[in-house]
């Protein structure tokens, strides 16, 4: 299965994944914890179906030493027991902030309120940086049908 635009190659499209590359390392720069980081993105990725980056994101996690267990439970994440409080409140924000249409108003102020008794201003504000800038992410491999399965971790920079 080929993509049905190459991003890397096509100059317009490739200019964007630039900006969002760099966006991303702001955000892989701040103080939330690389866990959460992938954890989010992976779970915005299920749901959107992008295959693509959840393969990226479970093999970035396990490169980090995430446990493999978490990361089959994150699907399941309300039932699990193998995640903080905190994570399982940046994951209630991953998929309020990712299913937006799904609820008049988007994110409740419970789920934003639980998230901030765990993180600081800053710390929410790279969580919120991260849910959008995955959402982008998939939406465009989505529609791009980017194959899945063969992502290696540092295989872009």
């Amino acid at each position: 299965m080929n993509a049905r635009l190459n991003f890397l190659e096509n100059p317009v499209a490739a200019k964007y994944v630039k900006h969002l590359v760099a966006a991303s390392r702001a955000v892989t720069d701040s103080a939330l914890p690389t866990a959460t980081q992938e954890l989010v993105k992976l779970r915005a990725s299920q749901i959107n179906g992008c295959g693509f980056c959840v393969d990226m994101h479970t093999k970035d996690a396990l490169h980090h030493g995430e446990d493999a267990t978490r990361l089959h439970m994150v699907a399941a994440w309300r039932e699990a027991t193998v995640f903080t409080d905190a994570e399982r409140a940046a994951l209630e924000l991953a998929e309020q902030g990712t299913r937006i249409a799904d609820a008049a108003g988007g994110v409740t102020d419970e789920a934003w309120a639980n998230a901030a008794k765990y993180y600081d201003e800053d710390q929410l504000a790279a969580l919120v940086c991260t849910i959008a800038l995955i959402n982008a992410f998939n939406r465009g491999n989505v529609m791009l049908q980017q194959p899945a399965g063969d992502y290696q971790p540092g295989q872009f920079g």
